[in-house]
């Protein structure tokens, strides 16, 4: 699964929105959760963090104000994930194993 989302090539893709960017890939990030999620929640959340990790390199290469901001970047990524919490499909309290 890593090895897919690093062929997704993110932050290559600084010409299309952040919805943009989730209306290519939930339907992925949902397939896997739908199959693997059942038995492998806690593996899936470091998916998911690499996921985030992904784009967090996306942001700082499409704004100019992240390049070279690791922190910005990933206070950036929660902003959207706290101001839009159904963008992507593993942002969902639904997905959110119980712990």
């Amino acid at each position: 699964m890593r090895q897919a989302v690093r062929g997704w090539r993110l932050n290559r893709q600084t010409h299309v929105t952040l919805a943009d960017v989730a209306r290519l890939y939930n339907p992925v990030i949902h397939g896997w959760w739908n199959y693997y999620g059942a038995f492998y929640k806690t593996a899936m959340l470091r998916i998911f963090q690499h996921i985030d990790c992904a784009l967090e390199r996306w942001a700082r290469r499409k704004y100019k104000g992240l390049h070279r901001r690791k922190r910005r970047s990933a206070e950036w990524l929660d902003r959207m994930r706290h101001n839009n919490p159904m963008l992507f499909a593993h942002w969902r309290g639904v997905t959110q194993p119980a712990g």
